[in-house]
């Protein structure tokens, strides 16, 4: 009985750890860095600001990036302006 702790145990370690690993590569790549949302108060307008106290700050960034890459709301504010 003890035999099987010793070959299963570290097996069990080992796929626990590659486990892990799949889901901290998963998690590291869905993460928020920290100069975006630098960068997102520093040049914060007001319907990020908006977005950043309605629903958090997922959906502030998402605005920011757009507006970064010349999205569709970075447009519909120019048509505004006009």
């Amino acid at each position: 009985m003890a035999v099987w702790f010793v070959f299963v145990v570290p097996l069990v370690v080992m796929l626990f750890a590659l486990f892990m690993e799949r889901v901290e590569t998963r998690l590291r790549d869905a993460a928020v860095r920290e100069d975006e949302v630098t960068q997102l108060l520093e040049d914060m307008r007001p319907d990020e600001a908006r977005a950043l106290y309605g629903h958090g700050i997922g959906r502030a960034l998402d605005l920011f990036r757009l507006r970064r890459r010349g999205g569709r709301a970075a447009r519909t504010r120019q048509r505004v302006r006009m």
